[in-house]
């Protein structure tokens, strides 16, 4: 076997592409959008390299086209799960025994493919299943998977260089990261593609295997994954793709033995389950599973008197509506100056009377569909509460329909109450909560902000004044574990803005940074002597 210290090629972001009209990239996305479309897909299990059918099915529907069906899935069972386990211990010898940069090279190419051949049809699927326009799906399924790829490996390499500084004469000290011991679950969501991939892939360069479930609502996206992870060369067995109950998966992986670890994306609800049923079994493992969770938010914009207006409409408008706010990070509530609030008022209701909302074909639609019906009725519910609530005024939007797709309008409620419920509550979509403040409490909203919500995922600070930016940079340093000054709450990019939040909204282990990584591994120290002693006599022990 060939022996030597590799250098990974240098990461940089992959290029955001814009489909404007007459583009290259337009056409191929609408050709691949019309061939998805055409197409009905029987999507199976991936068992250790085996398609697996059942005779259950689940279908795929746009959730802007719900009568229109993409594809049907097998959908399994217990036994599935316990197969897929099976098949993931037995591959793991050879895999975590394969020369790491034969793992780092089936990544590389992974991310290649996606680049070139794939980028649009992972692209359509996305629009297709999980309602994306396309440049939130270019964003999403093509530039960050592309980056959480290419920069993981090399945070891969930088992490196996981390040796111990010091080795006397006579010794060498040493250190090597071993894969967990075990299989690690990758529990993962419908409205990132690029979270969908990378939560068991991140796991499985790192020499870990993976049983992998994603979200209902993002199957046929997930599909298109594993096609791209085999054609790349990842073994069979590695990472098992499986679509089940979550109950019934659930109850076998946290009882089985082997259980190692979770990567989870989700609803705090569901991560808090988790961790209470691993506590409960803890007795049973191996070893202490590393629990990796990200849970949503409850994100926020402050708005100081010092703002430029546009910038904070702009900020808002995007934070709050893009991809329907179904982001992790999106806004939900916001606080503005009483000074600005009129004139930033006027900017985003002039913005939002443009928002054109439809289908993801159509490129000129801005707002979708939320995911599914479920969602759906959440939101209206809420809604309609606040047309009833006194101390509530709904300035945009407020109305939905579900006889297509599950449309809801953009909507902006005022609030006289600050710890009124939107204010608190994650809705997940596009409704958005705005108290406005008196100029002179600037002080006393920052305690606000930080005690209204038990998340804290992204925030954002819109001010010129820097002694405010500093005060409230401080205050609120435990409200975001992504703070933005001057910008929106959401969007970041892997290798500048490592992602993730504390309080109710995870365990803050920094989705593309080699912080992630090292939650895979499982550190061996070793020291090799080559003096020994031959006496346990140490010279304190002789005579005067």
């Amino acid at each position: 076997m060939l022996k030597g210290f590799f250098n990974v090629p240098t990461p940089v972001n992959e290029p955001i592409l814009n489909y404007g009209p007459g583009s290259k990239e337009r056409a191929l996305l609408k050709e691949a959008l019309a061939e998805a479309r055409a197409h009905q897909q029987d999507i199976p299990m991936y068992i250790g390299g085996k398609q697996v059918h059942t005779t259950k099915k689940g279908k795929v529907v746009p959730p802007h086209d719900h009568q229109h069906i993409l594809a049907q899935y097998s959908i399994g069972d217990k036994a599935h799960i316990a197969q897929a386990i099976d098949a993931a211990l037995a591959a793991k010898q050879d895999w975590e025994n394969l020369a790491w940069e034969h793992r780092a090279a089936i990544f590389l190419k992974a991310a290649d493919l996606i680049a070139g051949k794939y980028r649009y049809k992972l692209n359509a699927a996305t629009m297709l299943g999980q309602s994306k326009n396309a440049y939130q799906a270019e964003i999403d399924a093509a530039c960050e998977l592309i980056d959480f790829l290419r920069f993981n490996v090399s945070y891969m390499a930088d992490i196996y260089k981390q040796q111990p500084p010091v080795s006397p004469r006579g010794s060498w000290n040493r250190v090597e990261q071993r894969p967990l011991e075990g299989f690690v679950f990758a529990l993962t969501p419908f409205n990132f593609t690029a979270i969908a991939a990378n939560l068991p892939a991140s796991a499985a360069m790192m020499g870990n295997v993976v049983v992998w479930k994603p979200a209902d609502t993002q199957v046929y996206a997930a599909n298109l994954l594993m096609e791209i992870f085999r054609e790349a060369g990842l073994p069979d067995g590695v990472v098992n793709l499986v679509y089940a109950d979550g109950p019934e998966t659930g109850d076998v992986i946290f009882n089985h033995p082997d259980f190692a670890g979770i990567h989870f994306t989700g609803s705090t609800k569901v991560f808090q389950e988790i961790w209470k049923t691993i506590g409960t079994n803890i007795h049973k493992y191996r070893s202490y599973p590393r629990i990796v969770g990200e849970t949503g938010g409850k994100d926020f914009i402050l708005v100081h008197p010092s703002a430029q207006t546009k910038v904070a409409s702009t900020a808002i408008v995007r934070g709050a509506f893009e991809y329907q706010g179904q982001k992790c990070s999106a806004a939900s509530r916001v606080y503005i100056a009483k000074s600005l609030w009129p004139e930033i008022k006027e900017q985003m209701l002039a913005d939002l009377a443009t928002f054109k909302m439809g289908g993801t074909e159509d490129f000129t639609n801005f707002i979708n569909a939320v995911i599914d019906e479920r969602s759906f009725d959440k939101l209206a519910k809420y809604i309609d509460q606040a047309k009833k609530d006194k101390g509530v005024e709904i300035i945009a939007g407020g109305n939905y329909d579900k006889s297509k797709g599950y449309f809801v309008e953009p909507t902006i409620l005022v609030v006289e109450d600050p710890k009124y419920t939107t204010m608190c509550e994650e809705l997940f979509g596009p409704v958005l909560t705005v108290y406005v403040y008196a100029d002179q409490d600037f002080d006393s909203i920052l305690e606000v902000i930080d005690t209204t919500s038990p998340y804290a995922l992204t925030g954002a600070l819109i001010a010129q004044d820097r002694y405010a930016i500093d005060k409230a940079s401080h205050a609120l340093r435990n409200s975001a574990g992504n703070f933005y000054i001057n910008d929106k709450c959401t969007g970041a990019v892997v290798g500048q803005q490592p992602f993730g939040g504390a309080r109710g909204s995870g365990t803050n282990d920094k989705a593309g940074s080699m912080i992630n990584l090292l939650r895979w591994v499982s550190p061996r120290t070793i020291k090799e002597v080559f003096e020994s002693p031959t006496d346990y006599r140490y010279p304190f022990l002789a005579e005067d």
